[in-house]
């Protein structure tokens, strides 16, 4: 059993609580989160991105999804900790174990600045049913961390309007224009990622994630962002004196939102403002409830945006072409691991102008170490690639001009039948995805099948959705547009896709004990055509890199396939056979062949 869990037992006997909370979150319901906050994983020293611990005196149980099931069964092996499989059959959710451990009497406790409000309700709801009580201000895990990292105080630096496409003026004066048909005096936004779109500003709070730990509370005429001030630079603070923003201590968005006036009107949305926050509203103050408008509003990237990321696309496919072409000509002849390789194509990306950092940590998992969705090596697990099998690399950057993240599975020497046929099959799905066109009104659920229906036939599938919305320099997954056949838990992982709408698409097959493959483009959603029977659109793929035709069974191919894709490759190749190296733009010749 960990000493961690140990300590927080000891630690709820102390404060009289019978069952505790720890989740994967921030203030803010971030995905990804910075050290300080990675109080579950120093508990439970389960890495994955996503997952809940719920601790008694008696059990300990983590929940996560399916991209974790492998990595979980394995970190929390010995740990005193149970492996609870999110929709797995006979899996109860928390809910119901809540619903099903707690007693009358008992006490339930969560650091209620890490749970979002809505889920604070249902939380409320389970102990009252269960005539228990609920307690929010408890940090119990950072209680028992005695070396816990300080919070983040990065610099703030401002993203220009070239890049932006949009100045911070006209997206403010959007939001109000928003708050004002709503009858809203007031909008809290705690959304880092919203924040900084909405400003245009970003910092380095959050690994992978260029934002900066922060509240904001708009009104009709005012603006106060509550961000420390040491973090500001001169340039910074001119910009917001410029906007007529005021600054504010970051914890004081406790106390101001306590002092709004009654008579007032606040907007915010419950699913992404925490419950501590949430208890702090005067009673008199009347609130409604409903998406951030700035959720929707940055996820259809303006003009600037889309064609920024189009050049944001080439650099990144010129650094992933030149690392492919780098295993494939030296694996077997000089030692590379996994954590070696992942290292050289970072090394790749920071040669390219504009470069800022990696959109998230990279995934480079060599044959059996494939299978494990989101698999990331460590000296313990690193491994020696040979000429042999695949390799899976995902990974991503961000740039000035726009973010990045892509997958290819790359076949490192003689692949089996299987292996091919399973390459191929995936690549099919692929395909199908990026090249539909489709009537306005589609969302990601409409579309999905296409990408799963040749494992589907096979009798086969995977087990995460097939695509996720990306950010402009912001999160690499970002909502609301998504491509999955099943609803997302909170109702904001699908909506209409929209013109400028970036998505992923990456359909995978993974074997456990074998390999894995995943195949991954970012596709823009772009006007087609309007013949009268409604708006059509598509998908311009704008990812550049060469799927691996050494792992291709052309005869599975349709024509309609072998034709997307050759001309795919040789839209790669023109694009980016100028930015290379004689010997690789030769290769690349030959890797973006047509398949007749």
């Amino acid at each position: 059993m960990r000493k961690q869990l140990k300590l927080l037992r000891e630690k709820m006997r102390e404060r009289g609580v019978d069952v505790y909370l720890v989740f994967t979150s921030d203030y803010h319901g971030s995905e990804y989160v910075g050290d300080y906050f990675k109080v579950r994983q120093y508990v439970s020293g389960f890495t994955g991105s996503a997952g809940t611990l719920v601790v008694t005196q008696k059990e300990a149980g983590l929940w996560t999804d399916g991209r974790y099931f492998l990595q979980a069964e394995r970190q929390l092996d010995g740990s005193g900790i149970t492996l609870y499989k999110e929709r797995e059959p006979r899996v109860p959710t928390i809910e119901e174990y809540l619903e099903n451990t707690l007693e009358p009497g008992q006490v339930l406790g969560v650091d209620g600045r890490c749970v979002m409000a809505d889920y604070g309700k249902c939380l409320e709801e389970i102990t009252k049913k269960n005539n228990a009580k609920l307690v929010t201000n408890l940090d119990l895990g950072g209680e028992i961390w005695e070396d816990r990292p300080p919070l983040s105080r990065e610099s703030v630096w401002p993203l220009p309007v070239e890049y932006a496409g949009e100045t911070s003026k006209d997206k403010i004066s959007r939001v109000r224009e928003f708050l004002a048909r709503k009858g809203a005096d007031y909008f809290l936004l705690t959304s880092l990622e919203d924040i900084a779109w909405l400003l245009n500003m970003r910092g380095n709070d959050v690994e992978s994630t260029p934002v900066v730990l922060s509240y904001l509370l708009l009104g009709r005429s005012e603006i106060i962002w509550y961000v420390e001030e040491a973090c500001l630079c001169e340039t910074v603070k001119k910009i917001l004196l410029k906007e007529k923003i005021s600054v504010r201590p970051y914890e004081a968005v406790y106390k101001d939102v306590a002092k709004l006036p009654e008579s007032s009107c606040l907007y915010y949305d419950e699913a992404a403002v925490n419950s501590a926050l949430v208890a702090c509203i005067p009673d008199g103050v009347k609130c409604i409830k409903g998406v951030n408008p700035t959720f929707l509003f940055k996820a259809i990237k303006n003009p600037v945006e889309v064609e920024n990321e189009r050049k944001a696309h080439v650099k990144d496919g010129v650094a992933v072409t030149k690392f492919i072409f780098w295993l494939k000509t030296r694996v077997g002849k000089e030692k590379i691991t996994e954590m070696s390789a992942a290292q050289h194509l970072i090394q790749l990306r920071k040669q390219q102008e504009h470069y800022v950092e990696e959109s998230f940590e990279p995934i480079i998992a060599y044959k059996e170490h494939g299978a494990i969705v989101h698999y990331s090596a460590t000296e313990d697990t690193d491994v020696e690639l040979k000429p042999e099998s695949f390799v899976l690399a995902d990974t991503g950057g961000h740039y000035l001009e726009g973010t990045t993240d892509i997958t290819r599975t790359i076949a490192l020497g003689p692949l089996t039948r299987e292996e091919k046929e399973m390459y191929t099959t995936v690549l099919r799905g692929h395909i199908n995805l990026a090249a539909a066109q489709f009537l306005h009104g589609c969302t990601g659920q409409s579309l999905d099948a296409l990408a799963r229906t040749p494992l589907w036939e096979k009798g086969l599938d995977y087990n995460h959705g097939t695509g996720h919305g990306v950010g402009y320099l912001l999160s690499v997954h970002e909502g609301p547009n998504s491509f999955r056949y099943r609803p997302g838990k909170d109702g904001r992982s699908d909506c209409v896709f929209e013109e400028g709408m970036i998505t992923s698409d990456e359909p995978g097959l993974y074997l456990e004990g074998k390999f894995g493959i995943r195949l991954e483009n970012l596709l823009v959603c772009l006007k087609s055509m309007n013949n009268g029977k409604g708006n059509f659109f598509e998908f311009e793929p704008l990812t550049l890199v060469p799927f691996d035709r050494d792992a291709i069974v052309p005869e599975l191919l349709t024509e309609k396939e072998k034709k997307w894709l050759n001309g795919y490759h040789k839209k790669v190749y023109e694009t980016l056979s100028p930015h290379l190296k004689k010997e690789e733009a030769a290769w690349l010749k030959d890797a973006a062949g047509e398949i007749s």
